[in-house]
């Protein structure tokens, strides 16, 4: 289990996020904002992950952004090393249809949106946190609800695709080792972002 906290004057998150279990034990979210809590619970469900998201917060605005920052530092915690890298689904939701593309390989880049502003700015920052490329493109559909939640289901989808563990690092630059050292006591938990 990971546990990722990140508290702004604006909000206060938990995340602590785990692959599933088999069976898995589902996920909680809580975050003041019943429509973002359920495409949370959605996308984690479809990614495979268990665990639990509690934010609270001045604005939605707020709130989402940040939930998608410290979920998207999480998860870059629980891909596998030699995971299958890559994934891509195209999921059908009534009117709707929506796919979704992601490479976890360490370097961010997102492209596409959903006809929500606060959801298409909430999928790009869990991308830039979780270090992923991430393409989301609506290819038919009218209805908002619909459209939004293709989506999110169809990056949970591709992203339990990525996490799939192999026997090799599916890279041909081999293992990327990093070094990062925190100066003056600190520990990784209490370092800071803007």
């Amino acid at each position: 289990m990971v546990k990722v906290v990140r508290n702004t004057k604006e909000t206060q998150i938990t995340v602590r996020i785990a692959r599933a279990a088999s069976p898995p034990t589902g996920a909680r979210v809580s975050t003041t904002l019943p429509f973002f809590d359920h495409m949370l619970a959605t996308l984690l469900r479809y990614a495979g992950i268990d665990g639990e998201i509690d934010a609270v917060g001045d604005l939605s605005h707020h709130i989402m952004e940040d939930v998608a920052i410290a979920l998207g530092r999480a998860v870059r915690e629980i891909v596998p090393a030699s995971c299958a890298r890559y994934g891509d689904r195209i999921v059908p939701m009534d009117d709707a249809l929506v796919l979704a593309a992601i490479d976890v390989g360490g370097r961010f880049h997102f492209s596409g949106r959903v006809p929500n502003a606060l959801h298409t700015h909430a999928m790009r920052s869990f991308a830039e946190h979780l270090g992923a490329t991430l393409h989301v493109k609506v290819i038919s559909g009218r209805d908002r609800h619909h459209l939004i939640e293709a989506g999110w289901k169809a990056i949970g989808l591709a992203l339990r695709d990525a996490m799939v563990e192999g026997d090799a690092l599916f890279s041909t630059k081999g293992s990327i080792s990093w070094s990062i050292e925190h100066e003056a006591g600190s520990t990784p938990e209490e370092g800071t972002d803007s």
